[in-house]
């Protein structure tokens, strides 16, 4: 069965490019596509639960309304949604913004289709997406000196997370911005193992998205 996704972005083009690239995958099939986050929010609702996209990518830049701020509105909403912000920008500032407003993925568009359809499939099995390496590196310094809001302090019963050699090896590789593909393929896995493994990670840390788990791994050095 394949994956439900949604594309966000002001230009036309990018619209039509990213549907018509998407749905050559066996994996995907675009089921909604919008110019900008108030057309995004609209359609949304219309749609029948079994009708909305498991994924959407959401561009940043957009006038009527931006991505961050369509991201904000329907993690509230549709909690259950993933979004990974495609963009052209790195921007250090936008970036914590998306991951604070609840994105749950960052790439470059200038990123191999390949790589987009990866993380697309990544994020509808396991909840978690890889970075570009560039935005991994930049999220790991700006999560170190930020916290989240609402964010509980760590007790000592909470840093003992007991991961296995295995699953700190594939959180590091993660961190370090590789698919779970390629991540396989470097540790002579299958990608059902790893799959397996990170659903373990994410349970073991108490996180439900990438960012999360970013910053318990680096403020207690399990990496």
């Amino acid at each position: 069965m394949k994956i439900p996704v949604g594309i966000v972005d002001d230009r036309s083009q990018n619209l039509h490019l990213f549907s018509e690239r998407l749905d050559y995958s066996d994996d995907i099939a675009t089921v909604l596509t919008a110019k900008g986050g108030k057309d995004f929010l609209d359609q949304m609702k219309k749609l029948p639960d079994a009708g909305r996209p498991k994924v959407i990518l959401m561009d940043i830049g957009m006038p009527d309304m931006d991505g961050i701020e369509a991201v904000r509105t329907a993690k509230l909403l549709y909690p259950h949604i993933h979004f990974l912000m495609l963009t052209v920008f790195d921007d250090d500032d936008k970036l914590f913004e998306a991951i604070k407003a609840g994105a749950d993925g960052y790439l470059l568009k200038s990123e191999k289709l390949a790589t987009i359809i990866d993380c697309i499939v990544q994020l509808a099995e396991t909840g978690s997406a890889p970075m570009s390496p560039h935005i991994a590196r930049k999220t790991l310094d700006l999560l170190m000196k930020a916290s989240f809001p609402g964010e509980v302090p760590e007790t000592p019963e909470k840093r003992e997370h007991g991961l296995s050699d295995r699953e700190t090896e594939i959180l590091k590789l993660t961190v370090d911005g590789y698919a779970y593909k390629a991540i396989a393929e470097k540790l002579f896995l299958s990608s059902h193992t790893v799959r397996k493994h990170l659903a373990n990670i994410y349970n073991k840390l108490h996180v439900s998205s990438k960012a999360q788990a970013i910053k318990i791994a680096t403020k207690n050095r399990l990496i």
